[in-house]
């Protein structure tokens, strides 16, 4: 074992020796088998309300844009503008599956494959902006702010690495594009099989299980005229996410011991590969990546996991996540099919592709855990540079980029 390995505390879990934490719902009076209990009923809770904040802020922006989600895309003249509405777009939405559902639906009308996978690639970076989120509402501790921050933001670190590795090369060379082409060639045709239909499962399940408390707060606010509805469906779900976080921190804290501990450290924090599965697994269930890391952070912020657990269980996210795309892809017939089918494919290769090459590679490896540990000393030292990183990674470069491009 290295020295480095020992010494940094931001990659590693705290330790164990300190004295017991205490639920919040003592105060309530629950004692012993009540107490375990109501502590991973109320955990459940959160999760479920955490899920259903992310779905709407998703609702909020179709509001917003009164469902026409679609023209945002329509500015894409370029790589880089494209690039930059799949950060924008996905920030703005929260779900990087929506997004690229919406990219291959607009492949199959389309939309040159040149253009869909910056769109594709971008996407990946606009996902990670929830974890940020979330991680913002352990703010009040420093030291569980500097490590729930620095597990959301390696996700942030991995996701522009492989954009700066792979983009270069795919407009050198084209290799996701003419590995993808023939790839939907040989698939074109088939429905998807079991495998569509399991996973399209799952996540009908979760759907149906979150969904309508989402439409019962969308009503609520639905008597506000466009688009303030959805300005504040947007503001409802980011500050639910904010609310329940902490609950959720401070509950893990008193769950996560003894043998659910050993479960989910045999899950998560056995190895690379077994991370990397896990977080691919929790993906392709709520379908949804942002959701499958914003739950990471507060386990990250409460020492349960190190940044260097969570780093693998991130790249299973992104993954995972693709699976979205290739069912809607499989939802079209004709010579649509084969353009759906080949963007959703590239989003898949992307992810994978970026995955053996960084991960697989020590000194690339490395840079994603560096980066996220000095954001993590930097927000915690001042929130500030949070704001900054938030801003501008997902706002203003995106929007300074698309501006320049369509004034020059």
């Amino acid at each position: 074992m290295t020295s480095e390995t020992v010494q940094d505390p931001a990659l590693t879990a705290p330790s164990t020796t300190q004295a017991a934490p205490r639920s919040p719902l003592e105060s309530l009076g629950l004692r012993g088998r009540a107490l375990k209990a109501g502590n991973w009923i109320a955990v459940a809770l959160g999760i479920y309300l955490l899920i259903t904040a992310v779905n709407v802020i998703g609702d909020g922006f179709k509001a917003a844009t009164g469902g026409q989600a679609e023209e945002l895309f329509a500015f894409a003249e370029n790589p880089i503008v494209a690039l930059m509405i799949g950060v924008l777009a996905t920030g703005l939405i929260q779900s990087s599956s929506t997004t690229t559902s919406i990219v291959v639906g607009l492949a199959a009308g389309g939309l040159p494959m040149s253009i869909c996978i910056p769109m594709l690639m971008g996407a990946n970076i606009g996902t990670t902006l929830t974890s940020t989120i979330v991680s913002l509402g352990m703010a009040r501790d420093p030291e569980s702010f500097r490590r729930g921050f620095a597990a959301a933001s390696v996700h942030d670190m991995f996701n522009l690495l492989a954009v700066v590795l792979l983009l270069p090369l795919e407009l050198l060379t084209g290799f996701l594009e003419r590995s993808s082409a023939w790839l939907s060639a040989q698939m074109v045709g088939s429905d998807g099989g079991v495998v569509a239909v399991v996973f399209g499962g799952l996540g009908a399940v979760v759907s149906a299980i979150t969904e309508p408390l989402a439409t019962f707060i969308g009503v609520l606010v639905g008597w506000i005229p466009q688009p303030w509805s959805g300005i504040l469906l947007i503001a409802i779900g980011i500050a639910l996410i904010l609310l329940v976080i902490n609950a959720i921190g401070a509950l893990l804290k008193v769950v996560m011991v003894g043998r659910a501990k050993q479960v989910l450290h045999g899950a998560i924090g056995r190895g690379p590969l077994s991370g990397i599965f896990s977080g691919m697994l929790v993906t392709v269930m709520v379908q949804s990546s942002s959701t499958t890391t914003s739950l990471m952070v507060p386990l990250a912020g409460s020492g349960t996991f190190s940044l260097k657990q969570i780093y693998p269980f991130t790249l299973g996210a992104n993954i995972g996540t693709t699976i979205t795309a290739l069912i809607a892809a499989f939802a079209f017939t004709g010579v649509e099919a084969s353009f759906a089918l080949q963007a959703a494919i590239v989003h898949l290769s992307f992810n994978i592709v970026a995955t053996a090459l960084i991960y697989g590679v020590p000194f690339l490896r490395r840079l994603p855990l560096s980066g996220a540990v000095l954001l993590g000393e930097l927000g915690a030292r001042n929130k500030l540079y949070v704001l900054a990183w938030v801003l501008g990674v997902f706002v203003v470069l995106p929007a300074l980029l698309i501006l320049a491009t369509v004034v020059l």
